[in-house]
C-alpha cells in the first residue's frame, strides 16, 4: 500500500561488518548508489515522488523504501522496521529538495522565495535528533549557505553534539564529470569529518559518453527515446559547429530573435566539448534552448542515458521509459551524483572505523 515501507525481496546482508546508512529525500537513488560504493550498507529510504520511487526500486531491492511525504513519517516507524535502536544507525544522509534555495528561483540571492520546501530542512534536523546517528551528510544546492534557517540547523546540531562544517565543492574534482557547484555538510557525533580530497584528474565528456553506440539504434531504451524537433531548430542544431561551439557561431538569419535581444544565457544551443567536463545537468537537459545540452558531434540533445552518464550513474542504471522525457530529465538532473557522494562517503567510513577501533 502507498505510504507504507516496501521491504524489496532481496535479502539485507547480515553481520557483514558494512557501516550502516539511511538516505532521506532519496529521488531516484543517486545518493544511494553513492554510499554503497563508499562501502556503506543503505538500509532504508524515504521518497514522496511516484516516478523516483519507481526508479529506486527498481535498481534498490535490498533498501526499505517509505513511500510517503517525510512529515508524515514518525522516526520511531523507521528505527522499529529497521532493527534499529536510537543511536544505532552510522550515518544520516539527504538533500532536502532545494528548487526554493536556487540561483535561478531567487535571481543569485536578490529575492527571498517563501518556498514550502525549504522548510523540509527542518525534516532533516528532526530526524537527526530521533535517529541520533553517528554521522551526518547533507547536500545541497550553493544558495541554501546563506539562508537562516541552514544557520539555525548548524546550530542545533552542534547543540546535540555534531561537530560540522559545511564547504561548496565543484562536483568534477570529484569524479564526476560535469561542473557542478554543491554546498556539501559533514557532521560526527563529537568527531570532526574532514571533506575528501580532490581526484587527481577530472573526467571529460568523453570519458563519459564517448564509447556509446549510436543513440536511437542502440538497443538500450533509455538511449533511444526520440526527440521530436521542427524543422527549422534541426537546422539550427546542424549549423552549431561540432565540438564545443554555441549559439554565438552562428549565421546571423539563424540568429534568434529572442537572443539577439538579449546577450546573456549564452550557453543555449551549446555543444558540449569532448575534453571538457559537462556543464551542470539540469531538469532541461533534454532540451537544447536550456543549455549546452548539446551532443558534441551528433545533431541532438544528450539522451537520458547520457544525461544518467554524466551525474555518475552506472551505465545499467534503471530508468523508465514509459513516462515523458522531461519527467525522466527532471528526475536525472535533481539526482546527486554518485561519485561526489562516493567520495566523501569513504572519508565518513574512515573516520567512523578510527573512532571505534575497528
Amino acid at each position: 500500500m502507498k505510504g507504507k515501507a516496501k521491504r524489496s525481496r532481496g535479502l539485507r546482508p547480515n553481520g557483514d561488518g558494512k557501516p550502516t546508512a539511511v538516505d532521506l529525500f532519496c529521488g531516484c537513488g543517486g545518493l544511494t548508489v553513492g554510499l554503497k560504493r563508499a562501502g556503506f550498507r543503505v538500509l532504508g529510504a524515504v521518497d514522496v515522488d511516484p516516478l523516483s520511487v519507481k526508479t529506486y526500486k527498481a535498481n534498490h531491492r535490498d533498501v526499505t523504501l517509505w513511500e510517503k511525504d517525510i512529515r508524515e513519517l514518525d522516526p520511531q516507524e523507521l528505527l522499529d522496521t529497521l532493527g534499529l535502536k536510537k543511536g544505532g544507525l552510522d550515518l544520516l544522509a539527504g538533500c532536502p529538495p532545494c528548487q526554493g534555495f536556487s540561483t535561478m528561483r531567487t535571481l543569485n540571492g536578490a529575492l527571498m522565495v517563501d518556498d514550502p520546501r525549504n522548510d523540509l530542512l527542518l525534516e532533516f534536523e528532526r530526524f537527526v535528533e530521533a535517529l541520533r546517528p553517528r554521522a551526518v551528510m547533507m547536500e545541497n544546492v550553493p544558495g541554501l549557505a546563506d539562508d537562516e534557517r541552514f544557520g539555525a540547523f548548524r546550530r542545533k546540531l552542534k547543540n546535540l553534539g555534531y561537530l560540522g562544517e559545511h564547504r561548496i565543492l565543484n562536483a568534477a574534482h570529484y569524479g564526476v564529470p560535469q561542473r557542478r557547484r554543491r554546498l556539501i555538510y559533514l557532521a560526527g557525533l563529537g568527531v570532526t569529518i574532514p571533506f575528501a580530497g580532490k581526484a587527481a584528474k577530472m573526467k571529460t565528456v568523453e570519458d563519459a559518453i564517448g564509447g556509446l553506440p549510436k543513440a536511437g539504434q542502440s538497443g538500450d531504451p533509455v538511449h533511444d527515446m526520440p526527440e521530436n524537433r521542427t524543422p527549422k531548430v534541426l537546422e539550427i542544431i546542424r549549423l552549431i559547429p561540432k565540438d564545443g561551439g554555441s549559439r554565438r557561431d552562428l549565421p546571423e538569419e539563424f540568429q534568434l530573435e529572442c537572443h539577439k535581444r538579449c546577450n546573456g544565457f549564452k550557453d543555449v544551443y551549446g555543444r558540449m566539448a569532448w575534453k571538457k567536463p559537462a556543464p551542470t545537468i539540469t531538469g532541461g537537459c533534454f532540451n537544447p534552448s536550456k543549455g549546452r545540452f548539446l551532443h558534441p558531434e551528433e545533431d541532438r540533445a544528450i539522451t537520458m542515458r547520457e544525461a544518467a552518464l554524466l551525474q555518475g550513474f552506472p551505465r545499467r542504471y534503471k530508468f523508465p521509459t514509459t513516462e515523458n522525457k522531461s519527467a525522466v530529465a527532471l528526475m536525472i538532473g535533481n539526482a546527486l551524483p554518485p561519485p561526489f557522494i562516493a567520495a566523501h562517503g569513504r572519508s565518513i567510513k574512515r573516520v567512523l572505523r578510527n573512532s571505534t577501533g575497528t
